[in-house]
């Protein structure tokens, strides 16, 4: 088989061989981790944080965490926080002058704004840490153990060590994009995701086995409707549209070169999944304003919290549009575009080179990001209407939404690079020569 024989090939790579368990040791400490509870908690006393976590945004934030949250883990802040703060740098980036000089000063100046990114981590992690410890202790007290909250050695530990555990979630990411396989920032959110795929699987197929009017058939067509779910997010991953480029003829001596065409694929989706994550950490603003736990009498707050509700996905869906044309101008220059076909002699026929080649891109660009932006904000709230048709909410959380696009997108990325250190050694990928996987595109926080 070709997946076994490419399986094979990885092997004999020494280097690609090696990346692949290094990255696998990385992700054996994360998931050991996220099962190590606090000092001071009992484990069998997490029943109502269990239950807590089993719907609305809590229900996202431990799935993003790998389970760790509804375990009282050392790993249950996660790694939303590191990239809440990513966010937040990236938008001064662009309103701040000062962030802005630093971003044009190099490898230096992403340094600067990586150590910057860090300290405004841990910033969020003391705030968001004693929150945690207030949620969790109203929950252990429905278990029936009581845990004092206050000014006090367990509090001022326990922040502490969420904190730490935070950073190091983030340590092992980066750990894994130096020496592993991926962006590994990426790679923590996506094994977060896939540990909660079989459980949600079986409870849902367990469900359906014990509807009396037709429930497997129906779990089967759940199936179907899922897989064609994901087809059509690696499609809108992967979607281009093509401008055509000729390249003036240069003669040098007695060699020629250019006179070519040639085509620049502009993705329909430039930003990948990072409009979904971008507006995701801001759904979860909520949350960090009035802690993780509510008391039901704000009615605006649990409208925002409830992910099946009509405000929360009209506002998720508005958010993921207008971060897909704001991640898309930053990573798509459309003069620097221009400017580099002038200088390689190259033209798009009929159109002047210069400022009006940069206006046609643009152009295109925001023609094609549109459409790309309204069904990246469709596939975001189909587990909303998953629910309406009675699928378990663990189960919904798979049809769309963050879950399936970061699948879709780490995945794809990661055996993009698998692939490319292949080729580099003349071996076959994962795919038929033709058919190689076109790369996303690290996702960069």
């Amino acid at each position: 088989m070709k997946f076994i024989e490419t399986i094979r090939n990885i092997w004999k790579i020494e280097d690609l061989r090696g990346r692949v368990l290094t990255t696998l040791l990385f992700v054996l400490i994360y998931r050991f981790g996220s099962f190590i509870v606090l000092p001071g908690i009992d484990p069998t006393a997490l029943t109502a944080l269990h239950a807590q976590t089993e719907g609305g945004l809590m229900a996202l934030l431990d799935m993003f965490s790998g389970g760790a949250f509804s375990n009282a883990s050392i790993f249950a802040l996660g790694i939303m926080p590191y990239i809440s703060a990513s966010i937040i740098i990236q938008l001064l980036s662009i309103a701040v002058p000062y962030f802005q000089k630093m971003q044009k000063e190099g490898e230096s100046g992403r340094q600067k704004m990586n150590q910057i990114t860090r300290y405004l981590t841990v910033a969020i992690l003391l705030f968001q840490g004693p929150s945690y410890l207030v949620n969790l202790s109203v929950q252990m007290a429905a278990a029936g153990q009581h845990v004092e909250i206050g000014l006090n050695a367990f509090t001022i530990v326990s922040t502490i060590i969420l904190t730490a555990g935070s950073m190091f979630v983030m340590w092992l990411g980066e750990r894994i994009t130096d020496r592993g396989v991926g962006n590994g920032i990426s790679f923590i959110i996506l094994i977060g995701i896939i540990a909660r795929l079989p459980g949600a699987l079986i409870q849902e197929f367990s469900s359906r086995l014990n509807d009396a009017g037709g429930g497997l058939v129906v779990f089967l067509l759940e199936i179907v409707i899922l897989i064609a779910v994901f087809m059509f997010a690696i499609l809108l991953v992967q979607g281009t549209r093509r401008i055509p480029v000729q390249y003036a003829k240069r003669i040098e001596g007695n060699r020629q070169y250019g006179g070519v065409r040639q085509f620049i694929p502009l993705k329909v989706n430039a930003a990948n999944v990072m409009p979904i994550i971008f507006a995701q950490a801001i759904m979860f603003i909520p949350i960090a304003i009035v802690g993780f736990r509510t008391d039901g009498s704000n009615a605006f707050v649990n409208a925002f919290m409830d992910n099946n509700g009509f405000w929360y996905n009209l506002v998720f869906a508005i958010l993921i549009i207008a971060f897909t044309y704001f991640y898309t101008a930053v990573i798509i220059n459309p003069v620097q575009m221009a400017e580099n076909l002038k200088i390689n002699n190259g033209f798009i026929p009929g159109v002047k080179p210069g400022r009006k080649t940069a206006e046609y891109i643009d152009s295109i660009m925001s023609r094609i990001t549109l459409p790309g932006s309204i069904l990246l904000a469709i596939i975001a709230v189909l587990p909303a209407f998953a629910r309406l048709f009675g699928v378990s909410m663990s189960f919904a959380q798979f049809y769309g939404g963050t879950s399936l696009l970061i699948m879709v997108g780490v995945i794809l990325d990661t055996l993009q690079q698998i692939e490319s250190h292949l080729l580099m050694r003349h071996y076959d990928g994962f795919f038929e020569s033709g058919m190689r996987i076109k790369g996303r595109g690290a996702m960069a926080y």
